[in-house]
This record gives C-alpha cells, sequence and structure tokens, in this order.
C-alpha cells in the first residue's frame, strides 16, 4: 500500500521511487525511474521527467515540467509555471538526449512564477529567483535574482527576507534573528 497520495487522474510510470506524505494531483505525470522524497507536494499538470530526483518537503506549483538532470534538494520550491530547460541548443531535428546538463537546485531555495532556469546554472542554497527572472549564470547562495537577464540585487535569508549589512557586513533576519555574515561577495550564516 502507497504511503503517499495520488490523486485518481495522476499518471506514476514504473520504478519511481515516492517517499512518506508527499502528496500528487491533478493530471500530473510522475516518470520513470523518479526519486521523489518525503512530504513533497507537486500540484496540477506537473511533469517529472525521468530520473529526476527530489528531495524531501520540495513544493512544486502548477503546470511545472522538472527535466530529465534536474535535481532539487530539500526545501526546494517551484512556482506556478516556472521554467527548467535541460538542452542548451534545442533543435527539433538534432536528437540531443545525450547532451542533458545537470542543474542543481540547493536546499531551500524559491524559485518564483513564470521563471525561467537556462540549463547548467546551480542555485545556490535559500536562494530567491523572482518571478518571470530568467537566469542565464551559477547562483551564490542566499542570492536574490530579478529580471531578464537575472541579476543580483541583493540577499535573502533562510526565512525568505531581504538582508540589509551593516558596515561590518553583518544582518539579522528580522523574523527568526539568525546571523549573517557578507565577506567577499558570500553570504554565510553565523548564529
Amino acid at each position: 500500500m502507497a504511503e503517499y497520495f495520488a490523486h485518481e487522474t495522476a499518471v506514476i510510470d514504473e520504478g519511481c521511487v515516492i517517499g512518506e506524505d508527499t502528496k500528487i494531483w491533478h493530471f500530473s505525470h510522475i516518470m520513470s525511474n523518479c526519486s521523489i522524497g518525503n512530504r513533497c507536494n507537486i500540484g496540477q499538470n506537473v511533469v517529472i521527467s525521468p530520473q529526476v530526483i527530489l528531495g524531501n518537503n520540495v513544493k512544486i506549483q502548477n503546470n511545472v515540467s522538472v527535466y530529465t538532470g534536474v535535481i532539487c534538494e530539500d526545501d526546494v520550491f517551484l512556482g506556478p509555471s516556472m521554467v527548467f530547460t535541460n538542452v542548451i541548443n534545442p533543435r527539433s531535428s538534432v536528437n540531443r538526449r545525450g547532451e542533458y546538463l545537470e542543474t542543481v537546485v540547493k536546499k531551500g531555495a524559491s524559485i518564483g512564477a513564470n521563471a525561467t532556469i537556462v540549463c547548467g546554472n546551480p542555485i545556490g542554497e535559500y536562494a530567491f529567483i523572482g518571478a518571470g527572472a530568467v537566469v542565464t549564470k551559477e547562483v551564490p547562495a542566499y542570492a536574490l535574482l530579478v529580471g531578464n537577464p537575472a541579476k543580483q540585487i541583493g540577499w535573502m535569508s533562510t526565512f525568505g527576507h531581504r538582508l540589509e549589512f551593516n558596515e561590518n557586513g553583518l544582518a539579522t533576519c528580522p523574523e527568526s534573528g539568525e546571523k549573517y555574515k557578507l565577506e567577499n561577495n558570500k553570504v554565510t550564516r553565523i548564529a
């Protein structure tokens, strides 16, 4: 007996591993040999392509396709209708299945509605990609990116609050009280 929930309209192919308390909603298709962690929520009309790996507590909103080559670590949020690519130079007449690039979305990252992630560009821990952004390069941990092409405009806490650093390169999350240090254009959580 399955320890996850799948709506009767969902299609789940052979060879998938799906964790406890995961929910798969209307008209979604989980293709062969996927690994989906515990407590994930996969919205309506989502496609998870073969061999995709999702960690625990991944939230995927409606109308998202997660293509082969994508790895989402724990606590990742994928907003409605956001897009991953998996080939850098697609052509209808050229089979590039052997050229899929890996895209890793690190723990706690959030990707906003209608954003596009060009394949091969890792998204750092707790990074925040704004709605509609087009990511064309690697995203640092805790970075806040918006626009097309996406540009970094600041830093975010693990709670999703914008960080304001003082002259000593220190910031405190207003909700959690967590402390962060900015040094050499890299943020680390220090307490």
